[in-house]
C-alpha cells in the first residue's frame, strides 16, 4: 500500500501525464526562484526572518529554503514527488494561514494560489514522466518476473 501511495501507477494515455509534467516544471520553476531569493540573502534574512513556530529565524529561513528551494527540485523531476511536497505544503500553508494571516487577501493571495496548486498536484500524483514511475515499473518487472520464475519452478 505505501509503494502504491509514493509510486502509483499510471495509464498510457499521454495528455494527463504531459500536463502534469507540465506543471511539475512550471511551479516547481516558480517555487524555486523564491527558494533562491531567501538562499542568495541568506546572511540579510537570517536576523529578521519571521519564526512562527518558534525555532529561530535562521532554522525557520533554512526550513523555508528547503521548502521551496530543495523540494521544488525533487518535486520538478518526481522523485519521493509526495514526501518532497510535504515540506512545500508546509511552507505555503505557514506563510498563508500564519505569516500572513491577518493579512488582506492580495497580500496572501500569491501562497495561497502555490497552496492550492500543491494540493491539487499532490492528491493527483507525478504522472508517468517521473522518476517515481520509473521506479514503480521497475518494482512491477521485478515482482512479474519473481513470479514468473516460481512457476517455472
Amino acid at each position: 500500500m505505501i509503494r502504491e501511495f509514493l509510486f502509483p501507477e499510471y495509464s498510457r494515455r499521454v495528455c494527463p501525464s504531459l500536463a502534469l509534467l507540465a506543471f511539475r516544471i512550471l511551479f516547481g520553476i516558480l517555487m524555486m526562484t523564491h527558494g533562491y531569493q531567501k538562499f542568495a540573502q541568506f546572511d540579510v534574512l537570517k536576523e529578521s526572518f519571521p519564526d512562527p513556530m518558534g525555532v529561530g529565524s535562521e532554522i525557520s529561513l533554512a526550513l523555508a529554503i528547503f521548502g521551496e528551494l530543495i523540494c521544488p527540485a525533487a518535486f520538478i523531476v518526481g522523485l519521493l514527488y509526495r514526501l518532497a511536497m510535504i515540506p512545500m505544503l508546509v511552507t505555503m500553508g505557514v506563510a498563508f494561514f500564519i505569516i500572513h494571516g491577518n493579512d488582506t487577501f492580495a497580500n496572501k493571495e500569491l501562497a495561497f494560489i502555490y497552496l492550492a496548486v500543491f494540493v491539487i498536484l499532490y492528491f493527483s500524483g507525478p504522472g508517468k514522466y517521473a522518476i517515481d514511475s520509473i521506479i514503480n515499473n521497475r518494482f512491477i518487472r521485478d515482482k512479474r518476473e519473481k513470479a514468473r520464475s516460481l512457476h517455472i519452478d
